[in-house]
């Protein structure tokens, strides 16, 4: 005990950001858990999928068919409001939000959640992350040639 207070009298400074540090991290927690904002990593969101989660895809329709999750939803953010009335038969099961990046879906993330919703999550760093983690991605064309053989 005597070695830590010498250490702490000999390195204030060090001894103070390192203070500083643990309780930024900690606020930071207990703002993000207050807050009931949950972004899950990419593993993370194929085990929802994998339990039945539907994923909404928040991008322009330009940008889903270039590639999106398999059987993801696409609303537009912008339509969001206009089409909360398609997702009320949704409200039981878990909703993965996905952007681009990840930043558009904390919008959608809230405005689900303040509808109702209750399992609502934000896919951490989006497409791009989803891309970078190596998971697949399905196209417009391989979708439409899909439904056409179903037909």
């Amino acid at each position: 005990m005597d070695k830590v207070l010498e250490f702490t009298s000999n390195h204030t400074l060090l001894v103070l950001a390192l203070m500083i540090s643990f309780f930024v991290v900690v606020f930071s927690e207990i703002r993000r858990k207050a807050s009931g904002m949950v972004n899950v990593e990419p593993i993370a969101a194929v085990q929802l999928i994998n339990n039945d989660a539907v994923v909404l895809d928040l991008r322009s329709f330009d940008a889903f068919s270039k590639g999106h999750i398999v059987n993801a939803r696409n609303i537009p953010s912008d339509e969001l409001d206009a089409k909360m009335s398609q997702l009320t038969s949704l409200k039981s099961k878990a909703i993965v939000a996905v952007c681009d990046v990840g930043i558009t879906s904390t919008k959608a993330v809230n405005t689900l959640r303040a509808a109702g919703f209750e399992s609502v999550y934000g896919l951490k760093g989006g497409m791009s992350g989803w891309s970078q983690a190596g998971l697949p991605v399905v196209t417009g064309k391989k979708t439409k040639a899909r439904k056409a053989k179903n037909k």
